[in-house]
């Protein structure tokens, strides 16, 4: 019997508007997936993402259009990496889980049940007077990740550590720096204290990062989606984001930190801008990662029923009712 396959946009507020150096927005647009057999559903969720050629619309009309019998080893073929085949992989992991009544932990041969994972919270965008005045409110937070990417940063990146003089800080350029910028920035990025820089050139621009010093850890994240990308990476980064929505579900994200290990990467777990249900297989892949990025709830006005519960102990797992 075949799964019966639905795809429903959804749209949740978020609790700011939130800006990186490619625009704002003001809500997480998402991509509902429903499989049903034998009386049992499973649910996955991806967020569409216009940098890498999707829109809702996409995503849906590439759902719809599986072939009958799929499941979750013929999927990987059948969609290329990205959000479609994300939703659909982690919505056939949940139905195995409810199946077979195992966690999906246990399913995926992970040595042992999950723990809470402490995640960055995510600063956008702003003006030096606002990012420094957020940054004072979430300086309790033990990690901040700051969104530049712009010719003015340095004022930002000033800003936020004197908004928050003692949380430990990333920042994540989105592909807005040139090589220049970065290497007059990485200085004060050492004096500040930042810890990580994540896509500071753009993806398929980013041959130089292997010609100059890297005097902190720099971090592919446009630059990288699956397996296929690592050879790419060779003496130009140091750290791999592993983003479901990137790899097209939990399959290859598993896959794709095991090879990023075995060939001395560090790992970052990251997300898009979505719910619960998006983040609950993520924290799979996040155990024991370098930093885990999983705080899409927190930006959000509104979550799903058994949302994830966020606390000085950082994420923790799902409970079965949401996900796996």
């Amino acid at each position: 019997m075949s799964f019966t396959i639905t795809a429903t946009p959804e749209t949740f507020r978020l609790a700011e508007v939130f800006t990186i150096s490619r625009g704002s927005r003001s809500e997480a647009q998402v991509v509902t997936v429903h499989i049903s057999r034998d009386g049992i559903t499973g649910r996955g969720e991806s967020v569409p993402y216009a940098r890498y050629g999707e829109s809702i619309a996409s995503v849906v009309a590439q759902i719809e259009g599986l072939p009958a019998g799929i499941d979750r080893k013929s999927l990987q073929d059948a969609l290329p990496a990205g959000a479609a085949r994300n939703a659909v992989d982690c919505a056939m992991w949940d139905w195995d889980a409810k199946s077979t009544g195992r966690p999906v932990w246990d399913l995926a041969g992970l040595a042992s049940a999950p723990r809470a994972e402490i995640t960055a919270y995510t600063l956008s965008l702003d003006t030096p007077e606002r990012m420094e005045a957020a940054a004072a409110r979430h300086q309790s937070r033990p990690l901040l990740k700051i969104k530049l990417g712009t010719p003015d940063d340095m004022p930002r990146l000033e800003a936020v550590r004197r908004g928050a003089p003692r949380a430990r800080i990333i920042v994540d350029a989105n592909e807005g720096w040139t090589v220049d910028s970065y290497n007059d920035l990485a200085p004060h990025l050492i004096r500040l204290g930042v810890e990580m820089v994540e896509q500071p050139l753009p993806a398929g621009a980013d041959d130089l990062l292997a010609e100059i010093a890297r005097p902190l850890p720099v971090c592919a994240d446009e630059s990288a989606h699956d397996r296929a990308s690592l050879p790419d990476l060779v003496g130009k980064y140091d750290m791999v984001n592993i983003k479901l929505d990137k790899t097209g579900g939990l399959t290859e994200a598993l896959a794709l930190r095991d090879a990023a290990v075995a060939e001395g990467y560090g790992v970052m777990v990251g997300c898009m801008v979505g719910s619960s249900l998006a983040m609950a297989p993520a924290l799979l892949v996040a155990q024991g990662a370098a930093i885990t990025d999983l705080d899409g709830p927190l930006l959000l006005a509104e979550d799903r029923e058994h949302a994830l519960t966020f606390d000085a102990d950082g994420v923790h797992p799902a409970r079965p009712e949401l996900w796996g």
